[in-house]
């Protein structure tokens, strides 16, 4: 039985060996492997100087556009083929620089867009937008750290104040300490 043992021993040494090697690159007997060239990954998390907008509204081609990180919302009115005729563009600040992930509104005359990205984040009575907060100022808030205030980000647009109860992580207790702080 020892023999069998020492036997299967080596075997698993050499395994480990062979497995170790693939990884380095070399094989057991020191020259190189050719492992190819690495795939890039499957999903990419965020790209630098990139920002993702879905123009939507009175535009000629509305849809989702990838635009030079800094660029602004005349730069994506622009890749939605321009606004159509009865598009209100005074209505919108065309030299705001866009947000990635934002979906950009091009109204019609007389349209009220709630939540609008850009509009002030802190109201006059000091409640704060969570259509329009930072991830910053809504930290402020109690029981809101970066993790949720992450997932506030995400979750949007709000319709109402109650529809942030479907944010992961906000239970009724914090949400009774929200309510009155913050505004849609």
């Amino acid at each position: 039985m020892s023999r069998r043992l020492g036997l299967a021993a080596a075997g698993v040494v050499a395994l480990v060996a062979t497995a170790v090697g693939l990884r380095t690159g070399t094989s057991v007997a020191g020259s190189a492997v050719d492992l190819g060239t690495p795939s890039p990954p499957a999903v990419v998390e965020s790209v630098p100087n990139v920002v993702v907008v879905h123009v939507v509204g009175a535009v000629v081609r509305p849809g989702v556009f990838v635009l030079a990180g800094g660029s602004r919302v005349a730069d994506a009115v622009e890749a939605a083929g321009g606004a159509t005729d009865e598009a209100d563009l005074a209505a919108l600040n065309l030299a705001r620089p866009l947000v990635d992930g934002e979906q950009l509104y091009v109204p019609l005359p007389g349209e009220v867009v709630p939540g609008a990205p850009g509009g002030p984040a802190v109201v006059d009575d000091g409640r704060v937008d969570l259509n329009n907060a930072t991830q910053s100022e809504l930290e402020t808030l109690p029981g809101v750290g970066p993790v949720i205030a992450g997932r506030i980000i995400d979750g949007r647009p709000f319709a109402s104040v109650d529809s942030l109860e479907k944010v992961s992580g906000i239970g009724p207790a914090t949400m009774a300490r929200l309510r009155d702080l913050v505004k849609v």
